[in-house]
């Protein structure tokens, strides 16, 4: 059953196991409101908001596809990671303190106070169906992928066993449950993932040979317009357009906000998590360069799990299987935790206005069971994933995320955006999302004939995001120019130019200059990191 495990190997992965369902375990005795159980009572501290959404963030994908990318093209894909630890940023200083005085739990409640219910009904129904179709999906087949080559499990049976033991703890405890354990995995993760990456370099003769031992250009970070992947124009324009939407306005990663005591601690935490960001490129991407250097006949996606099965010895096997299983689980119970919170909220309480307390957080722990069922009854169909699973999840993102930045971005910072701009602005990028992703499949059996139509479905999916993004804007603008104001009460704390000012304690003020000056730390690192490795 452990193939190629030793005792001591089996005994840290049972520990791990032990630990995480203690805490889901520990935390349900505790949860009895609605906020209780979907924002952990609004009381998180900044460590372990920065520690969770960190591990919310890494997932199997990123063992997968980040190592699978670096072994094939070298360090380009880390720019999706040392950018988001700027976008980052902007959910702390720009879109946190908007999300903590409306007092709302979700991202879809946030668009109806701004806009209107039917911005509200859009973004969860599109919300929840992604979860379901990407994350949980990617996630399960990411994650069998892994378990069945380092563990000799088949891809099923570990699929069983990931929903299962993550639905457990998520349905038991609610977020506070989900923070908490993704505070210890995030520990788990980073420590395992280090050990393999210093193994690695140990075994390959040091940074300098590794460099020498792969392609040209392969840690180069900034690649040519023409780079079918990842172009300059790409990633400067377009990645940041897919960062805001991921890190500022889903659910998934938010909520971990929402949690928080106050502005500052939600500020620090995403401070935190930036600086955590700063760490995939060099523990997941590297180890892939690693893989690619040391044993050349393999192929980009099993970079990750090949390291692991032939470079580590018996006892150390154990640590990093658990860093791997830690970054599965944690990403699972938020995508199940976040989509019960959103039909519980969003759903559930909007046709049902005068549940009580104790009602939703059953229906919220009936919807977690809901998904996980769901999640078990897909996996018979994650076989039909592509392999490229990084770049994968990243396009698909590309044809969801313009038309909700856009809508998110415009709410803020122009007060005359309306209901009626908003929700054509959203239909109109449902629809080019829905048509580049159908015409780029079929593309892809059968070229076809029409110009048009090809260059669609050929374009970069980083450049398609700047086009949906300009094209979501105009519309947006148009339609809210040509259509009546929005009312005040819908401006009023939802946009800079209606929002009061707060007078600052000592403690504030204080904690406020600090998180200004890790802010400011956080981009000269970057930026020295992306000079570096120019």
């Amino acid at each position: 059953m452990f193939a190629g495990l030793g005792n001591i190997d089996v005994i840290v992965i049972g520990v791990y196991f032990v630990v995480v369902l203690g805490i889901g375990f520990y935390f349900a005795r505790k949860e009895r409101t609605s906020a209780q159980y979907f924002l952990a009572g609004r009381n998180v501290g900044w460590f372990a908001i920065g520690a969770s959404l960190f591990a919310t963030n890494v997932s199997s994908e990123h063992f997968i596809g980040l190592a699978g990318s670096g072994a094939a093209t070298g360090m380009a894909v880390g720019h999706f990671e040392w950018l988001a630890c700027l976008i980052v940023l902007i959910l702390g200083w720009v879109f946190a303190p908007f999300y903590l005085r409306s007092k709302v739990f979700t991202m879809p409640e946030f668009l109806e106070r701004r806009y209107g219910s039917a911005s509200r009904w859009y973004l969860t129904i599109v919300s929840i169906l992604s979860y379901v179709l990407t994350k949980v999906s990617v996630t399960l087949f990411a994650g069998g992928l892994l378990l069945k080559q380092v563990m000799g499990w088949d891809m099923y049976t570990s699929a069983l066993v990931l929903v299962i033991a993550t639905g457990i703890y998520t349905i038991a405890g609610g977020l506070a449950a989900v923070i908490y354990t993704e505070l210890v995995q995030m520990f788990v993760l980073v420590g395992g993932a280090v050990t393999l990456t210093l193994l690695g370099l140990n075994e390959v003769g040091g940074f300098g040979a590794l460099q020498q031992s792969v392609p040209d250009g392969f840690f180069s970070m900034f690649k040519p317009i023409s780079d079918p992947n990842f172009p300059w124009t790409g990633i400067v324009f377009g990645a940041p357009i897919l960062g805001i939407w991921y890190w500022c306005t889903d659910q998934y990663i938010v909520q971990r906000v929402l949690s928080a005591k106050g502005l500052n601690h939600a500020q620090s935490g995403t401070i935190f998590a930036g600086f955590l960001k700063i760490l995939p490129v060099f523990i997941l991407v590297m180890p892939g360069i690693i893989a690619r250097a040391l044993y050349p006949d393999i192929a980009g996606d099993e970079a990750y799990p090949i390291l692991v099965t032939r470079l580590l010895p018996v006892g150390l096997k154990g640590i990093v299987i658990a860093s791997l299983l830690a970054a599965l689980m944690s990403s699972l119970a938020a995508c199940f935790n976040s989509s019960s919170t959103l039909f519980t909220i969003d759903i559930y309480k909007k046709l049902k206005p005068n549940a009580s307390e104790k009602r939703l957080v059953n229906v919220g722990r009936i919807a977690t069971g809901v998904l996980v069922v769901l999640g078990i009854l897909w996996v018979p169909f994650i076989k039909y994933i592509s392999s490229q699973i990084y770049v994968y999840l990243q396009s698909v993102q590309a044809y969801i995320s313009p038309p909700i930045a856009a809508v998110f971005l415009f709410g803020v910072f122009w007060p005359r955006a309306n209901g009626k701009g908003a929700i054509a602005a959203l239909f109109t990028g449902l629809f080019f999302g829905a048509l580049r992703l159908i015409t780029e499949l079929i593309h892809s059996q059968n070229p076809i004939g029409f110009a048009p139509l090809t260059t669609l479905a050929e374009i970069n999916f980083l450049h398609f995001a700047v086009f949906l993004f300009i094209l979501c804007s105009a519309v947006l603008i148009f339609v809210s120019r040509a259509t009546a104001e929005p009312e005040m009460a819908s401006l009023r704390g939802f946009t800079y130019r209606y929002t009061e000012k707060v007078t600052p304690t000592a403690t504030d003020i204080t904690s406020r200059r600090l998180n200004i000056i890790f802010s400011a730390l956080l981009i000269a690192t970057v930026v020295m990191l992306w000079i570096v490795f120019f």
